[in-house]
């Protein structure tokens, strides 16, 4: 085999097309293609959007949503057995008896601590768990902003307006009218506790605009946005106290006698014991799937994005929403294979990037809402045969980057997106010269376990907040409007705990009669025990390699 020659990063064949990529830029600079109409977002979902595709979707067999479509991937974990067999649990031994019990630690998680705590919960009734360390999350990976409509020339209404529309106007309207309205107040509270927002010389918020929304709104920390967010919410819950488990993931919530949802059964990773805990107030913010790989998609999502708490929840009875579609962010690493499938943030966009094809001609107009915009990507690269090809076989196109200096003037980039050009750089790519490579990756699970505007589900005492809630988004998602999503709903999601432990009982009866039964409807429903959920982690090792490997401690 012959030894793949290197240009500055790139093979040399690709130095071919990004030639052609520098020799159209003067020509393109102010003169990007048409908007799409909305007949014409609509064809090109329904011809090239992974979603419409024919087949990787079916009926969900069993349970609230019965006769429901969604990803085979999560059917596939809808339809699993139980990690535990519950006459094995001792259930009379509880490990931690609180009132308020938070099951993962994003944004959302760490939110709902901090204002269960603030509604007077004591720290030591409130306790946060972890599969990984607290932090460990899609919430530190997100970087583009977090949209809050707080300009003279903005409103809520706008905003509502605006992520209506990206969602197909298929949106929860009253949860929708939570987001928005409860935006420019989490802009000032995350302020207030330390997030430093990009700011202009004179102190006033550098705002910009996104896919799909018609003003500037987004508030971003360069281009670590969700890790700054998370790196102040995480330190003041440090600064209270609020006591912490990590890996140590929910494999099961436990209900009483009348199915309230009372407490979790906690795994550790690291010894593989149980721990009990009994809570008067669940909230579960546990994230995506993105590590489901569905349709063989690579992912922007954190190691432990697999499902879980739409799993759990839909074993007690939590009605879901909106489980048909997934979003793919259009702009995933291509190239090079080390990174493939990493988020480069839309802002990259707003800030003047733009997509291009081999040729270097623009073919899309750079903000359309990311379904749409997605789906021009893989009509470039499939049907009109316009990507390039990279020496493992992935397609992608051009994202003209170094228009962003040339735009807004030399440094730009350096300043606004430093962790994306140092990890371009590792790999002797230099952004501030030479466009990226990039393709549709699996980044948002737009559906969920359905929720109101309190953050409660139809199942008493469970509440949810964040990726793994539906409603808010519809059937897709603007830009910005993740963080928020996890920052209003988490804030609610613990107020309204810390309102509901007041009244609830303290004497329930511990129970898991509600496992017991969904694996009779699983018998019932002809479904073999062959898999088993949730996952917790996504298994990368291969059969080959899994019939050699040595159970050492499980």
């Amino acid at each position: 085999m012959a030894e793949l020659k290197l240009i500055d990063g790139y093979p040399e064949y690709m130095r071919e097309s990004i030639k052609l990529v520098e020799r159209t830029r003067s020509k393109r600079i102010g003169k990007l293609p048409p908007q799409m109409t909305p007949d014409e977002r609509e064809e090109i979902l329904n011809r090239y959007h992974p979603d419409y595709a024919p087949g990787g979707k079916r009926p969900i067999k069993i349970g609230p949503n019965k006769g429901d479509i969604a990803p085979n991937e999560v059917v596939d974990l809808l339809e699993a057995y139980p990690l535990i067999a519950p006459e094995e649990i001792d259930l009379s031994r509880v490990d931690y008896d609180v009132d308020v019990l938070i099951i993962g630690g994003g944004l959302a998680g760490t939110s709902a601590a901090l204002l269960a705590n603030d509604c007077g919960v004591p720290v030591e009734k409130i306790l946060l768990t972890n599969k990984l360390r607290h932090g460990d999350s899609n919430s530190i990976m997100a970087q583009g902003g977090t949209q809050a409509a707080d300009r003279p020339e903005d409103s809520p209404v706008i905003h509502y307006i605006d992520a209506l529309g990206g969602g197909h106007f298929t949106n929860k309207p009253d949860v929708l009218r939570a987001l928005v309205e409860d935006a420019p107040l989490v802009i000032k509270w995350l302020e207030k506790l330390g997030v430093m927002f990009d700011k202009d010389s004179e102190g006033n918020f550098i705002e910009l605009t996104g896919g799909g929304t018609s003003k500037r709104r987004m508030h971003a920390c360069r281009d670590y946005t969700g890790m700054e967010e998370l790196r102040v919410l995480r330190d003041e819950f440090r600064n209270r106290g609020i006591p912490c488990l990590e890996f140590y993931p929910a494999v099961e919530l436990i209900t009483s006698s009348e199915g309230k949802v009372t407490g979790a059964v906690l795994w550790s990773l690291e010894t593989g014991e149980y721990k009990i805990v009994k809570a008067k107030a669940t909230i579960l913010a546990t994230g995506g799937f993105g590590r489901l790989h569905i349709r063989g998609f690579p992912t922007t999502n954190h190691y432990g994005a697999t499902c879980d708490g739409v799993v759990l929840a839909y074993r007690v009875g939590a009605k879901l929403r909106d489980t048909d579609t997934v979003q793919y962010h259009p702009t995933g690493a291509a190239y090079p294979q080390q990174i493939i499938g990493l988020l480069l943030t839309e802002k990259l966009r707003t800030s003047g990037a733009q997509p291009v094809n081999k040729d270097g001609e623009a073919f899309v107009f750079p903000l359309e809402p990311r379904d749409v915009e997605a789906a021009a990507f893989i009509r470039e690269c499939y049907d009109r045969d316009k990507g390039i090809t990279t020496p493992t076989g992935m397609r992608g196109i051009w994202l003209d980057t170094p228009l962003i200096d040339i735009i807004n003037g030399k440094g730009t980039i350096e300043r606004s997106f430093p962790a994306m050009v140092r990890m371009f750089r590792r790999f002797g790519i230099d952004m501030t010269k030479d466009p990226v490579l990039v393709f549709p990756t699996l980044h948002y699970q737009n559906g969920g376990v359905e929720t109101d505007p309190q953050g409660k589900t139809n199942v008493e005492g469970l509440f949810v907040a964040g990726e793994v809630s539906g409603g808010v988004h519809g059937k897709n998602r603007l830009m910005g409007n993740s963080t928020l999503d996890c920052l209003v709903f988490g804030r609610r999601a613990g107020m309204y705990a810390a309102e509901y432990v007041k009244s609830a009982k303290s004497d329930e009866k511990l129970t898991l009669e509600h496992v017991k039964k969904y694996v009779n409807m699983l018998k019932e429903a002809g479904i073999k025990p062959e898999r088993k959920a949730p996952i917790l982690l996504p298994e990368y090792r291969g059969k080959e390699v899994l019939a050699r490997k040595i159970d050492i401690i499980y």
